[in-house]
């Protein structure tokens, strides 16, 4: 049940962009169209856009880099504070214990008080909600999120 709350964010905030193929690159290596995206799940609508900058990239690789493995939660609280979409510049492979997974977007559920989690899809559109340890706070801070 609460997986599919956490597939319906997702599709949402794919839905609410256009592909790839249609976004415009700008001279400062963001991209107009493939924006992060912040999603407060108390309001039920996108809150708030920023630029997908290498700072927000960097972010990204530094969380994927610290996956510690698959969650054995089911979902997360529907009652959680942000879902943060993160579109990828360039497809990662990610590795959750036994599973690689490659991913093009990366949604951040952050919920405060709890653990962070992270939600990717494979190929196939297949989720895997994944535990990690590396810090949001400066990512929080940037986007101006208490």
């Amino acid at each position: 049940m609460r997986m599919k709350l956490i597939a319906m964010l997702a599709i949402a905030f794919c839905l609410l962009l256009p592909t790839a193929a249609g976004a415009k690159a700008h001279d400062d290596g963001t991209s107009q169209q493939r924006q992060i995206q912040v999603f407060d799940v108390n309001a039920g609508k996108v809150i708030k856009t920023a630029p997908n900058s290498k700072e927000y990239q960097d972010y990204a690789k530094s969380w994927l880099g610290s996956v510690s493995g698959l969650s054995p939660k089911v979902g997360v609280n529907d009652k959680c504070g942000y879902v943060f979409r993160i579109p990828l510049d360039q497809p990662a492979a990610v590795k959750a214990g036994t599973v690689t997974v490659q991913t093009s977007d990366l949604f951040l559920f952050y919920c405060p008080g709890k653990a962070q989690l992270l939600l990717i899809f494979d190929e196939n559109r297949k989720p895997y909600l994944l535990e990690f340890k590396a810090d949001i706070k400066p990512f929080l801070k940037s986007l101006d999120i208490k």
